[in-house]
């Protein structure tokens, strides 16, 4: 009855909003609108995969440690006919779709975004329309996202598919000038080169992503660069006749995603819109040999709650390697996570932003969308990742419950509160396996809560507060 009260109360108000806010002729298209947000804003937490011939390297060329792993191509400015050579050689036969969707679950994760395509143009799926594919090109020969989407299905988890948009170095022109395109191979690129690669691979690619693998959550993608309003607006509409209930993302462009992106930050206050943070475990999208610098539990479990409490969704990034192997880092780190969503989930999904605005702190840094991360701390010097590791406090909520995430302990043992004015029916730690009511004391819109002792998770410790409700 709570999962049906809220899934009702959820949509229901997000329609009404919009009421207010549209006019007669938009408000069936905008309760249309908030039923295929649903399950993206209960998932709040998903898993990215950048995977290619890239992951073959481990970030490195001809004996030379490059920093953009997925962008070698482009950073070492490799002539298409040799990264073709290197296509062919890629032969994952550790890979198991069955492994990774489960190391996704496990973890507590909801849902899953493949890269499809990256900005090296290689479809990392059978794609007939092309021949630089991992069926047509590589030893390996099999379809890696036909055996996710069956797995995703099997175990429950909504697949995702990530398209590079705007970039595509594979190609003529995509984007026309500038150092994020392929100019050592196509120098002089036709006027109509984008909208050429739109027509003749995008579009036909997009369609078999949309009609072979059953339902796609959502189309996630990147670097618009020079796509148009116009070449936006229909890839949208293109995009949901085929699948009406499949999301896309702020990176199609001009205005016209269903959620906006955050890559490798978090903002410093709460959006009343959907959104995404996307981070890497440690400081590289793909595999990288030479990158040790991973993030740890303790600060991956912050970061997710600071995104859910400013109503965000929260993404963690793999880079397998080359022989389909996820780094046993980031399997360790999405484990430890599983264990505190175990006993912490309820916090997470399907929650709401923060009634307390914001809590506390934690402000990252624009940083390179690219690659190497770097935190900054108010005097502008780089920080390690411990070192920014976010204390304080802050809160999640659904109808009826505030959640309050508590990442240090309080001196003297008592949580205390002001903008709560319902009647507070209980307190408990959701870590406590008795679940032990807690002393209250309530003044008005003010609280007090005093936590037991011997109970309490250095990653984050959950209060959980039920209310009256009206």
């Amino acid at each position: 009855m709570m999962n049906f009260r809220f899934q009702f109360t959820a949509a229901a108000w997000m329609c009404v909003c919009s009421f207010l806010m549209a006019g007669p002729d938009s408000q069936v298209a905008a309760c249309e609108d908030a039923s295929r947000m649903k399950w993206f804003n209960d998932a709040k937490t998903g898993m990215f995969i950048h995977w290619g011939p890239y992951s073959i390297t481990g970030c490195e060329w001809k004996g030379v440690a490059g920093k953009r792993d997925a962008h070698m191509l482009n950073e070492f400015r490799i002539p298409l006919a040799e990264y073709k050579q290197l296509a062919g050689t890629f032969n994952p036969q550790e890979f198991r779709a069955a492994d990774w969707v489960k190391i996704a679950k496990d973890a507590g994760l909801r849902y899953i975004v493949y890269v499809s395509k990256h900005h090296d143009g290689f479809a990392m799926f059978n794609s007939p329309s092309s021949d630089f594919d991992i069926t047509d090109t590589t030893k390996f020969g099999r379809d890696p996202l036909k055996e996710l989407a069956e797995e995703c299905r099997r175990q429950g988890m909504v697949l995702c598919v990530y398209y590079s948009l705007g970039r595509d170095w594979s190609v003529p022109g995509v984007p026309t000038g500038g150092k994020r395109c392929n100019d050592w191979d196509f120098p002089n690129p036709p006027a109509s080169a984008v909208q050429d690669y739109i027509d003749r691979k995008a579009k036909p690619q997009l369609r078999e992503l949309l009609t072979n693998y059953g339902p796609i959550g959502a189309v996630w993608f990147d670097t618009p660069d020079q796509i148009t309003k116009a070449q936006s607006r229909d890839l949208r509409e293109w995009i949901l006749s085929i699948q009406p209930n499949c999301l896309v993302n702020a990176r199609v462009g001009n205005g016209f995603g269903d959620f906006d992106i955050h890559e490798q930050k978090i903002p410093s206050t709460a959006i009343r819109r959907a959104w995404e943070s996307c981070f890497t475990l440690n400081g590289s999208w793909g595999f990288s040999k030479k990158d040790k610098n991973w993030k740890s539990t303790e600060m991956i479990v912050r970061c997710l709650v600071d995104v859910a409490g400013k109503g965000g969704n929260f993404v963690i990034n793999v880079g397998p390697t080359g022989d389909g192997v996820i780094p046993q880092p980031s399997v360790e780190r999405l484990r430890e996570l599983g264990e505190w969503m175990r006993v912490n989930g309820e916090s997470i999904y399907g929650t709401t932003a923060s009634r307390f605005g914001d809590t506390a702190g934690l402000v990252f840094s624009e940083i390179n969308p690219d690659g190497s991360e770097a935190r900054l701390d108010k005097q502008g010097a780089a920080v390690s990742h411990a070192a920014a590791l976010p204390g304080g406090w802050r809160s999640t909520e659904k109808p009826g419950v505030i959640y309050i995430h508590l990442f240090d302990r309080p001196a003297d043992g008592v949580v205390r509160l002001s903008g709560v004015p319902e009647k507070v029916l209980s307190a408990t730690l959701l870590a406590d396996p008795s679940r032990r009511l807690l002393d209250v004391k309530q003044d008005g819109g003010n609280l007090g809560i005093r936590l037991p002792e011997g109970v309490w998770d250095k990653r984050d410790t959950v209060l959980k507060i039920s209310l009256a409700q009206k």
